[in-house]
């Protein structure tokens, strides 16, 4: 009755949609595996999860898929859980003296729903206000893509792009605003399909209600070419 009670707990948690951390949880030895020999646990998991479901794993079809999936989890879609992987973001001085708001809008999404393992796909949208420094702009997307690239829950993801660039930008003055849809939502569970999930992190000037406004501004001018 206890385990019933405790499973039934853990399965309102994720369709509650709630976090525990600010920080992506990693055990103390997260990286104490090389890929290859997480790659080959993980391919015999899948295979015991596939031969469980009663699939053939002799069919043709079928049975690379354990190798796939694990080679997928490791090197694609969970590769942002290693801190080897995390993008340099070099800075330049701001030497033409720009000093209004940089937005980079419309930055894909690809993530996956932590509760689930299903996809979350959306748009980020990402803005700083220059202390001195400036960032390569392909470098706000590859941050993106870099905390996108973990299980997650979409507040903790917008947080973690805005503290990342906080901190590479000496500045506080970041702001991201994420839009998405949770397969979590649209595919299981309540099946809405139409319904996606807005979140954001506004720091330094951004709390100032204009600023804020100019940003979100920005991010509803069409940019169809």
């Amino acid at each position: 009755m206890k385990i019933d009670k405790a499973l039934e707990a853990i399965e309102a948690l994720g369709d509650n949609h709630v976090a525990t951390s600010a920080t992506t949880p990693l055990r103390e030895d997260a990286f104490k595996l090389s890929d290859n020999e997480k790659i080959a646990l993980i391919k015999d998991d899948v295979k015991h999860i596939m031969e469980t479901l009663g699939l053939d794993l002799n069919d043709d079809s079928l049975k690379g898929t354990p190798q796939r999936v694990a080679k997928m989890f490791v090197n694609e879609i969970f590769s942002g859980l290693h801190p080897e992987r995390k993008p340099d973001a070099s800075t330049f001085d701001n030497h033409y003296k720009y000093g209004e708001m940089l937005v980079e809008k419309n930055i894909t999404v690809y993530s996956t729903c932590e509760h689930h393992l299903l996809p979350i796909v959306g748009r980020a949208h990402v803005a700083y206000i220059s202390n001195g420094t400036v960032v390569g702009l392909s470098k706000m997307n590859r941050i993106v893509d870099y905390y996108a690239k973990r299980p997650q829950v979409q507040e903790r993801l917008t947080m973690q792009i805005v503290q990342d660039l906080q901190v590479v930008l000496n500045t506080k003055d970041v702001a991201c605003v994420i839009d998405a849809k949770h397969l979590c939502v649209n595919s299981r569970g309540i099946r809405d399909i139409e319904s996606s999930t807005v979140t954001s992190e506004f720091g330094g000037k951004f709390k100032d209600e204009a600023v804020r406004r100019e940003f979100l501004d920005y991010i509803k001018l069409d940019t169809t070419f």
